[in-house]
């Protein structure tokens, strides 16, 4: 192991708050995004409402796919910052920028004690800048706390392996720290991080059969096993007696399996998903990234840290090119190996460097492609995005694209001849205030895109009492829950407007879009000449795709 083994105070500190600086822009200005961080946040919210912290529900259904674990973290931010169920979204997405800028310094950590600090500060700068890292720490969901935890298993996982091949005693407190965060990881997203360490731990022990009796007998797998299960029982004990089973039949049968077994929830790819979304994700270092990680599979055989970082990427990434069920996001708790690969890589100073190989300079042209291909499309998006939406032309959106094409440039370049530090964290400045540009400034003014929130001011105005309800017809997104309130809101089909007028009276409203009008007006007595309505709302609901005109009708007096 390297002499940087030790994690530097002053440097994680500074790691820390770099992310944060990067991170924390506009994480309180946009409405909560469909479908998943709605759900989740809607879900955290009736927690904090009800007290009951066991049972996972949405409005009056069960929500059983995933553990109770983030939930309690956000209830906490929710609790701690104040403001209960009245809370703005920025004390739900918290949690997750926090996370992430842990996650950060955990990079920086297991860079520096297996390629020394430089490394670990290039691969830590490079983790910072990603957009997928930019994008997922700004949303209230499961994966930036999975990202973090996945970090820390493997950490004290590369730690153990890499001392015994050293001929060192590890600490005896690694290997409970390392089923601490499994058990923890297992609370946020159920079985991700064991299914991640265990094809780590089954690739080394192909490659280095030698040397995994040591080690492995150092993770006391028995000892350790049963730490995470006390850590995961007590809840499952509790979510099996309240739901009567219905959470094993929910987060095991339909989510787990049912992702294994074929595409859920319109999500299904073939093969080949995540070599394409990889150059989105871990824009603009996945050329720099996949540059080490070629050169690392060409010196696995000879260096043990190289072998970690391999088998903590390669299997899992093979494992889920072959789910059919594919987000981009299922990727993140492997790339955090690449970029260390890529930093290793960077950071090699004089040693010699193999020539490439035919393969490795195919895999190097289409990783160069992927970049500059991912820079000219989120600089077209910047600008471009705003126009479409009939929002204009917005400067924050051209100094937006122009850093993006920067940072692209300088990540593929040795044009300025920069040192790897100097060069990573040139990307990263130019990557990370375009995303402060965007995510603060251009997409909260896109009215058009947040159809939800349109909704919901439009519905605060126009109630025509304080006990209103919302019927919604035309838009079943679970964001609206959120902005309105959790017993404010009810989904309808066609058949359910009159049904709802009758019993809410003058005080109910309905949300109806243009082209479902004809259906509503035909099935409520007096027909349109009986109901009142506003201006019409005007936006794309990006969940389906498609453009609506809604208005809210309201019985007249």
């Amino acid at each position: 192991m390297s002499n940087g083994s030790r994690l530097r105070p002053l440097q994680a500190s500074l790691v820390f708050l770099f992310a944060l600086v990067v991170l924390a822009p506009g994480i309180g200005k946009t409405p909560p995004t469909d479908r998943d961080e709605a759900r989740f946040i809607q879900a955290t919210k009736q927690m904090v409402e009800t007290g009951d912290y066991v049972d996972i529900r949405f409005q009056d259904e069960s929500r059983y796919k995933k553990p109770a674990g983030i939930y309690w973290l956000q209830s906490a931010s929710v609790i701690f910052l104040g403001g209960g169920e009245d809370a703005s979204i920025w004390a739900y997405r918290i949690v997750s920028t926090l996370a992430m800028a842990l996650a950060g310094v955990g990079v920086l950590w297991i860079g520096g004690f297996m390629f020394g600090p430089a490394a670990g500060l290039v691969a830590a700068v490079m983790f910072i800048g990603m957009f997928g890292v930019a994008f997922e720490g700004r949303l209230a969901k499961t994966d930036s706390v999975l990202l973090l935890l996945s970090i820390l298993a493997q950490g004290f996982l590369a730690r153990i392996y890499l001392a015994r091949r050293s001929d060192v005693l590890p600490a005896a407190h690694w290997s409970w720290m390392f089923w601490v965060a499994q058990g923890l990881a297992i609370l946020i997203k159920g079985p991700i991080t064991p299914l991640l360490s265990g094809l780590t731990v089954a690739t080394i022990v192909v490659f280095d059969r030698g040397n995994a009796r040591r080690w492995l007998a150092d993770l006391k797998p028995l000892h350790g096993a049963l730490l995470a299960c006390l850590i995961v029982t007590p809840w499952l004990v509790l979510i099996t007696w309240k739901s009567g089973g219905a959470f094993w039949q929910e987060a095991l049968g339909r989510d787990l399996i049912g992702k294994v077994a074929g595409g859920r929830e319109s999500h299904g790819a073939p093969p080949g998903y995540y070599l394409l979304t990889y150059s989105l994700f871990v824009w603009p270092f996945g050329f720099l990234a996949l540059v080490g990680g070629t050169n690392a599979l060409r010196r696995m055989r000879t260096d043990a840290r190289l072998l970690f970082c391999v088998a903590w990427y390669l299997p899992f990434f093979i494992v889920f090119e072959l789910i059919p069920t594919k987000l981009p996001h299922y990727m993140l708790p492997a790339y955090p190996a690449i970029l260390l690969m890529g930093a290793w890589y960077l950071t090699l100073g004089e040693q010699p460097r193999d020539a490439p190989l035919l393969w490795q300079r195919v895999l190097h042209g289409l990783g160069a492609f992927g970049t500059g291909l991912v820079a000219v499309g989120l600089a077209v998006v910047a600008v471009g995005l705003p126009i479409y939406l009939q929002a204009g032309f917005r400067w924050q959106g051209l100094a937006a694209a122009i850093l993006i094409l920067l940072a692209g440039w300088v990540a593929l370049s040795n044009t300025f001849d920069l040192t790897p530090m100097r060069r990573i964290l040139a990307a990263t400045l130019a990557a990370s205030i375009a995303y402060c540009a965007l995510f603060a400034s251009v997409l909260p003014g896109l009215d058009r895109l947040w159809l939800n929130r349109q909704i919901a001011q439009r519905f605060v105005e126009e109630k025509p009492c304080e006990t209103s309800l919302l019927g919604s017809l035309s838009f079943h997104e679970p964001s609206l829950v959120f902005l309105i309130g959790t017993d404010r809101v009810q989904n309808l089909r066609p058949h359910d407007v009159a049904e709802f007028f009758e019993e809410n009276g003058a005080c109910g409203v309905v949300a109806v879009s243009d082209k479902d009008a004809a259906t509503v007006f035909s099935s409520v007595p007096g027909g349109r000449d009986g109901l009142a309505s506003g201006a019409p709302i005007v936006g794309v609901n990006y969940s389906k795709g498609r453009e609506l005109q809604i208005r809210l009708y309201r019985m007249k007096p």
